[in-house]
């Protein structure tokens, strides 16, 4: 805990970074830890106070503590919400969850959030893997002329959407029918 020199400044302080939080909280739904990287930047941006980085993180994660409290911020939430909206984009599961690791949500709802994906539907990926197929017009969705050609370029366009070699080739190496029709099961 530290000792405020000024109790007077620490108020205006609590209340700044609680506006800032709410400002910030209404426009986006954010994960604790990227709230605490806004509040930080904000914070320094626009304070002339004269407390240290040490003092300002403690204030910082007393108001976010009160946040959560409050059930205004929570991981579990965003977690739940950003891989249901990632799901309907098409998203790999592993995209998935480096994007909740690069927005520092705790690793314990991240495996919540993958495992509930993976209790609904068994192989969700392979479905996601249709959906960025005709998203990017790749794979089956190409002509049958020009499938073979690009089959590499294709594998690596998976590849980098974050799905496995098996799943890939297994999307990449459906029939035109059988693609047609698990697009209109989509």
């Amino acid at each position: 805990m530290f000792h405020p020199k000024n109790k007077k400044n620490l108020d205006v302080t609590v209340q700044e970074i609680r506006k800032f939080s709410f400002s910030y909280i209404e426009k986006y739904a954010p994960s604790q830890q990227q709230l605490r990287t806004y509040l930080l930047k904000k914070f320094f941006q626009s304070s002339n106070s004269n407390i240290s980085k040490t003092d300002l993180i403690s204030l910082i994660d007393i108001v976010i503590s009160d946040l959560e409290k409050d059930k205004l911020i929570s991981d579990k939430f965003f977690s739940e919400s950003k891989t249901k909206n990632f799901l309907k984009r098409g998203y790999s599961i592993n995209k998935i969850r480096n994007y909740l690791i690069n927005k520092g949500v705790n690793q314990k709802y991240i495996n919540e959030s993958i495992s509930k994906i993976k209790l609904e539907d068994n192989d969700q990926d392979f479905f996601s893997a249709i959906k960025t197929c005709k998203k990017r017009r790749i794979g089956p969705n190409r002509a049958e002329d020009n499938r073979i050609l690009f089959y590499k370029k294709d594998l690596a366009i998976l590849a980098r959407s974050g799905f496995d070699y098996d799943t890939s080739k297994k999307v990449l190496d459906l029939s035109k029918d059988e693609y047609e029709k698990l697009i209109r099961f989509l």
